[in-house]
This record gives structure tokens, sequence and C-alpha cells, in this order.
């Protein structure tokens, strides 16, 4: 008895804040939902995110009956927040650019947000920019294909580096890279990835991500909800789309996620 959340995600990036929110909140009951079938979001236009979201989040709602919903993804977040909010009852947390901890942790005033291109080309992105990193020059960098390869590894299957280097590599190459100390990784997946984005990079850089503030942010709103008297289910992964193979299952259930549904629309 207690409370029960929904993390959304486009895929398997949202098990990156999923940990975190587990430290924070060790009770909480979760249900981790992948819209499988419209990854990746990155690539999407705002139109079709806001017109496909708020539906989708209300229905899931209706089924889960979540205390809280939280917006595991930062496309989706700085895309259709708002419309989000207005479809459901439950509180939403998105997850969005940790660039504020990124320009007060930076030494050299250069930073980077490394996203997806839906996440970096949002005015959202640039707003955060002008309000808190002002002072630093903030280079901005794009991939849906850092997104695939999280989901590749996230499956059981092999990295490709030659992709990964060839995505991540320009970034520092151009001609304030090598004054990049600070990346934003502006992608929920991305820190799946840590390790590999650590192999290609030449010079030691602080990577941050937005997951420690969401589970805190969590923990918060949550002392705000009454506890209520439900029989809280086992913790359960709902996979939109044709893609619950065996590999997947195995790592939603090394976090936690002991029951896998298939949801073919």
């Amino acid at each position: 008895m207690g409370h029960r959340a929904l993390i959304f995600d486009s895929g398997m990036g949202g098990l990156s804040v999923t940990d975190h929110i587990r430290r924070e909140t060790p009770g909480l009951s979760l249900t981790y939902v992948a819209d499988d079938m419209f990854r990746p979001y990155g690539s999407k236009s705002a139109a079709a995110l806001r017109a496909r979201l708020p539906g989708l989040l209300a229905t899931l709602e209706i089924a889960v009956r979540p205390d809280i919903i939280v917006l595991a993804c930062n496309t989706a977040s700085v895309t259709a927040l708002d419309v989000i909010r207005d479809a459901v009852r439950a509180p939403v947390v998105g997850v969005v650019p940790a660039v504020k901890p990124a320009a007060q942790e930076s030494r050299t005033r250069t930073l980077a947000v490394l996203g997806t291109p839906g996440t970096v080309k949002r005015q959202y992105v640039d707003d955060l920019i002008a309000n808190f990193a002002g002072d630093c020059r903030v280079l901005l960098q794009g991939s849906t294909a850092l997104v695939a390869l999280a989901e590749n590894k996230m499956s059981g299957r092999k990295v490709d580096m030659d992709i990964l280097r060839r995505e991540v590599s320009p970034l520092f190459e151009g001609r304030f890279g090598a004054d990049i100390d600070t990346v934003v990784l502006a992608c929920t997946h991305f820190p799946l990835l840590m390790d590999e984005l650590k192999s290609v990079t030449r010079q030691t850089i602080n990577w941050v991500d937005s997951g420690q503030a969401i589970a805190r942010r969590i923990k918060s709103l949550l002392l705000e909800l009454p506890k209520d008297s439900r029989e809280e289910p086992p913790d359960c992964a709902l996979l939109i789309g044709p893609e619950a193979a065996p590999a997947r299952r195995r790592i939603f259930a090394q976090y936690g996620f002991g029951k896998v549904v298939g949801l073919y629309p």
C-alpha cells in the first residue's frame, strides 16, 4: 500500500531514470511503458508528438491509475509536456536537459548539449541556455543514431563503435571542441551508453544528466500526496509494439520489472 508511478519513454531510455527513482523512493510501485512503435521521438515533428502523446498518456492513466506520471523523455518533455498535463489528472514530471547544473560545474565555460534533433532544436533548450548558461559557449549536437545504439545495447546486441564515434567525435573536433569540459546528456537513452561515450572521448569530460534531479522531484511530490489502500501490483513493463524479445525482457527484469507485456495496437 502506498504510491504507484507510471514511467513513460519512447523505448528503454527511461531505465536510466528508473535507477535513480528506485534509490530515492524504494517503496514506490512502478509501471514502465515503452512506446517502441513510435520510436525515435527525436526525428518526429512537434505536431506529431503533440497529436499522439496526450491521448496515449490519458489512456495509460486510466489503465494504470498512477499517482504520478514520469515523462522520462527529453524530446517529449520539451515538446508536449503542456498538452500532456492538460490531458491527465495525475501530476506529470518531465525530463529537461540539465543545462543549469552543467553551467554551474563548467570551469572552461564551454559545454555541449548532446540530445536528439527533436530536443536540441527546440526553443525550450534555447531558453534554458539563455537563462542559465548565458556566460557560456554552448555547442549543440543532435543524434537519433545514439538512441538506436542504446536500444541495441539494452537488447543484447553489439554497439557499433564506429557509428558512435562518428556521431560524437565531431563535437570535440570543431573550433571550440577542445575547450568542452561538460556535456549535458539530453536524452535518457544516452546515459545507458556512458562507458562507450567515455571510451571514444579523449579529453576529460563531466557528463551530466537529469536522472538524480528527477528522482528528487518525484520524492518531493509524493510526500504531498495521500497514500491509498489499493493492493499494489508487481512492477511491470508494457511495450507498445513488437519488441518484447527475450533479451529485452531480461534487461527489464534486471531493472526490477519482472513482468513484461507486449501491447500490439
